[in-house]
C-alpha cells in the first residue's frame, strides 16, 4: 500500500471527485421530493407533470428562494466534477486496455458536455417562467409546453446526455478481469448507470442509481490512491 503522504495531489483530486459525483447527484433527486412518500411512488415510465401546474407553481413562488437552492442549478454547478471521475476511470483502465479506456473516456466526457445543455435549459425554463407577470399565465404555459416537448433540439439534447451514462458503464466494463477493483463494483456502476437510462427523469430511481454508483465507486477511489503513475 502506497503511503498517503507519497499519492499524488491530482489522484487526490480524482479520488474525491469519484466521491462527490454521485453524492450531490443523490442530492439533486432528494431536492425534487416534497414528501418522503414521493420517494416510494415507483413508475416504469415519466410522466411530465401537467404544464399549467408546473407555471401555476413557478409564477407564484416568483423567484422567491436563492438560485442556488435550484436543484437543477447545484447539478449544473457540479457537472466540472464528471470529467474527472472519467478520468480516474481511465487511470485504472489504462494499463490493460489502453485503447478502450481512452473511447469509452471520450464518450463520458462528451455525455457530460450534453447534460450540461439539459440542466442548463431546465434552470434557465424554471427561473425565466418564474419571473413573468401572472397576467401573462396562458401565454407563459404555451411557451413553457412548447419548450419542453419531446421533439427538435430538446430531445437532442436530452438523449445525447445518455452517453453520459453510457460512458460511464463503459468504462466501468474495461476493467472486469483486470483484479484492479473487485467485480461487484463494477457491476455496482454497470448497474447504476443502467437504471439512469431505464429511468430518465424518475428521480426515485436515479437516486438508487446514484448509490449504486457510489458503491461501485469506493472501491476504485481506494484502487487509484493505490497505484502509481
Amino acid at each position: 500500500m502506497i503511503p498517503n503522504s507519497l499519492v499524488s495531489p491530482e489522484r487526490k483530486i480524482l479520488a474525491t471527485a469519484l466521491l462527490v459525483f454521485p453524492c450531490v447527484f443523490g442530492l439533486v433527486f432528494i431536492m425534487h421530493f416534497r414528501h418522503f412518500t414521493d420517494f416510494l411512488r415507483f413508475h416504469l415510465h415519466y410522466v411530465p407533470a401537467p404544464p399549467q401546474r408546473v407555471v401555476s407553481a413557478l409564477i407564484a413562488a416568483h423567484n422567491q428562494w436563492p438560485l442556488i437552492h435550484d436543484p437543477h442549478m447545484i447539478g449544473y454547478l457540479t457537472l466540472p466534477v464528471i470529467p474527472l471521475c472519467a478520468f480516474a476511470l481511465y487511470l485504472l483502465g489504462r494499463p490493460a486496455r489502453p485503447i478502450a479506456s481512452a473511447c469509452t473516456l471520450m464518450i463520458t466526457i462528451a455525455g457530460s458536455i450534453y447534460a450540461g445543455g439539459v440542466f442548463g435549459m431546465w434552470t434557465a425554463f424554471y427561473r425565466g417562467i418564474g419571473s413573468m407577470d401572472p397576467a401573462d399565465l396562458s401565454g407563459a404555459i404555451a411557451t413553457f409546453s412548447a419548450l419542453t416537448a419531446p421533439q427538435g433540439a430538446f430531445l437532442v439534447t436530452t438523449w445525447l446526455a445518455k452517453l453520459l451514462m453510457v460512458g460511464l458503464a463503459a468504462q466501468a466494463l474495461t476493467l472486469l478481469g483486470t483484479r484492479v477493483t473487485p467485480t461487484w463494483s463494477i457491476l455496482s456502476v454497470v448497474a447504476g448507470s443502467g437504471l439512469f437510462l431505464a429511468f430518465w427523469d424518475l428521480d426515485n430511481w436515479m437516486l438508487i442509481g446514484s448509490a449504486l454508483i457510489l458503491i461501485g465507486f469506493i472501491p476504485m477511489r481506494q484502487a487509484l490512491l493505490q497505484s502509481t503513475d
